[in-house]
């Protein structure tokens, strides 16, 4: 991918394609404001302004672009989004105004992943002037950080294994001078006995760890940010139909969502103590694979019992989120690809989210709402704890019935939460199944932007 520092650049009146914003309200005093010529070519390209069509009119010895959007007024992130996949290479200015919001959508439109491909597909750099030039910064950082999800989201497993997901927290370490620990083999066994279950079938190469990282000022506040990190899951024994596990490749999609959180926060210099978990584990097939109807003991002491091996990262989230809690944080968030239950309910577009304070979770809403980022709260609701009972153990990893699935796993994780904690889960995604305009499909952060902002406003 180009580099995203050449994708938004100071305006200092360097030579630019003209790009004009027009939403239908506007349109009429566009058109009279425009040259016989101009009017004529918009009127032979049939010019609406609908969201995202496009024109180009004569511009002088030049040439310009004319762009429909939603509203002139309160423009998206989005919305330019179009224009920066499809527009030749070049540097381009919005006329009549900074395009503000617009600007993540157009660095994030020209993002794609081309590991594999003997050719590269990006064709850009498409550079917007920008004005505000001390804001460029976080934009970039911002838009880095959605790639680094999609980056990673989008490899295929056999390349973005437990090792793999080591590898990138200990680059985030060293980047950010961050202390790394890494927990595996027989201390994994001990210390977090359900990501070892979880991942023991794995083959040796792609072998369960915990992976932890603290960055910041101890005298701080504590917060604690964990990913879940099944690199690949098959179900286990219970096993996916191939449909099901064609994308799964993307389960580690919480713990993309976490490091590119935790990237940003150590970028962005809060004035936090940050505790980075993720644990990282390969849900395979083997003659070792635990079993429906085994009961594992976690690094909490509660005993679960296994009513489905295909419900296998609350497993590993609830020996990370123990361990968090030993420290005392005084904030949790963890992102998860969790339940198909989530998706049935908000939809591929939408990050589920459950807390339990109210105000945290209008901090987030309202954040995501401000960046485009929407979430939607789901409840973690006391009378379905009742569908985690075990006869034999002290709580199940799946329930019997087809009911509030998403709600029933977020309650599983609750459980290993200490009480009184301020937490977040957000049950994501992590995937786009179509494209959008700055969206392609593949990989995608998602949460991970309310979650940030949320905390930039919290701790900047």
């Amino acid at each position: 991918m180009t580099d995203k520092n050449a994708l938004i650049q100071p305006d200092k009146g360097q030579n630019a394609i003209s790009i004009h914003l027009v939403d239908k309200a506007g349109l009429e005093d566009f058109l009279k404001s425009r040259s016989a010529p101009q009017r004529a070519a918009l009127q032979a390209q049939k010019f609406k302004a609908d969201a995202h069509s496009r024109a180009i009119i004569p511009d002088g010895d030049e040439w310009a672009v004319v762009s429909g959007v939603a509203n002139a007024g309160d423009l998206s992130s989005w919305c330019m989004a179009k224009l920066a996949e499809v527009l030749p290479a070049g540097t381009y200015r919005c006329e009549g105004g900074e395009p503000g919001p617009a600007r993540f959508g157009w660095v994030c439109g020209q993002y794609s992943y081309d590991r594999y491909r003997s050719e590269p597909l990006d064709e850009g750099p498409r550079t917007l002037l920008c004005k505000d030039a001390r804001s460029i910064d976080g934009l970039l950082a911002e838009a880095a950080a959605v790639s680094l999800v999609r980056d990673l989201v989008n490899t295929p497993a056999e390349d973005m294994g437990p090792g793999q997901l080591e590898a990138e927290t200990e680059a985030l370490s060293k980047a950010f001078s961050a202390q790394l620990c890494v927990t595996k083999g027989d201390m994994l066994e001990q210390e977090f006995p359900m990501v070892h279950m979880v991942g023991r079938a794995a083959a040796r190469s792609h072998a369960p760890r915990m992976i932890e990282l603290e960055w910041g000022n101890p005298k701080h506040p504590r917060i604690a940010i964990v990913g879940k990190g099944i690199s690949f899951d098959t179900g286990g024994l219970d096993l996916k139909l191939a449909k099901g596990m064609l994308i799964m490749k993307k389960d580690m999609g919480g713990a993309a969502h976490a490091l590119a959180l935790a990237r940003l926060v150590m970028e962005g210099g809060l004035n936090v103590r940050l505790h980075l978990l993720v644990p990282a584990a390969e849900n395979s097939l083997s003659s070792n694979s635990f079993r429906p109807g085994d009961v594992l003991r976690s690094r909490k002491g509660l005993s679960v019992e296994i009513g489905n091996t295909d419900a296998e990262g609350r497993l590993i989230l609830g020996d990370a989120l123990t361990r968090a809690g030993e420290d005392e944080p005084e904030l949790v968030i963890d992102f998860a690809t969790l339940t198909g239950a989530a998706r049935s309910a908000v939809g591929p577009d939408l990050a589920a989210l459950f807390t339990r304070q109210d105000k945290t979770a209008e901090a987030l809403l309202d954040a995501g709402k401000d960046v485009d980022d929407p979430c939607w709260r789901l409840p973690l609701y006391e009378g379905y704890r009742e569908y985690l009972k075990s006869d034999i153990a002290d709580i199940s990893n799946a329930q019997t019935n087809p009911f509030a699935g998403a709600s029933v796993a977020a309650l599983f994780l609750d459980r290993f939460v200490p009480e009184g904690t301020d937490w977040a889960h957000f049950d994501t995604y992590a995937w786009r199944p179509s494209a959008k305009p700055g969206r392609p499909k593949g990989g995608e952060a998602l949460g991970l932007r309310a979650a940030w902002h949320m905390l930039k406003r919290r701790y900047g």
